[in-house]
């Protein structure tokens, strides 16, 4: 263990079995397993870190009904969670999984370089519409 390292992030979810799915297939192609599971959530564990989804309670789903206004990265709170990818080739194969799974990937028109010159990524969206982001390590002639 190391002191400060992140020991984990706990996402509430609209739909626990929609997440599950988008999440228990992309978190196994970056080598987590499922950590705990119960009846309102599941976890997935890489390491000492782990990543929890919670069903959101009614109350607080935000849909409109509750008077909320539901998530979005551009409000106060999460922007994205971004995972390191072990290669560009990683990142092609999981960006042609993604499109082949009807995932949105977000900045097409940038895409793999949507952060900027040398930092090759691919950036899209859970069922929540949180932006998710697998960047590549640099490569050696980029210092």
């Amino acid at each position: 263990m190391t002191f400060g390292q992140l020991h984990h992030v706990e996402l509430y979810v609209s739909d626990l079995a929609q997440s599950k799915a988008f999440y228990g297939w992309l978190l196994g192609e970056l080598g987590y397993t499922v950590y705990q599971q119960w009846d309102a959530g599941v976890s997935y564990q890489k390491g000492e870190t782990y990543l929890v989804l919670v069903q959101v309670l009614e109350k607080y789903a935000g849909d409109g009904a509750s008077g909320g206004p539901g998530y979005h990265r551009c409000r106060v709170g999460l922007n994205h969670l971004a995972f390191h990818g072990a290669s560009r080739a990683k990142v092609d194969a999981l960006t042609a999984q993604l499109r082949e799974r009807g995932v949105t990937v977000l900045y097409e028109d940038r895409h793999p370089y949507a952060g900027g010159p040398g930092y090759y990524a691919v950036f899209f969206e859970d069922p929540d519409r949180i932006k998710l982001e697998v960047m590549a390590p640099p490569e050696a002639s980029e210092g």
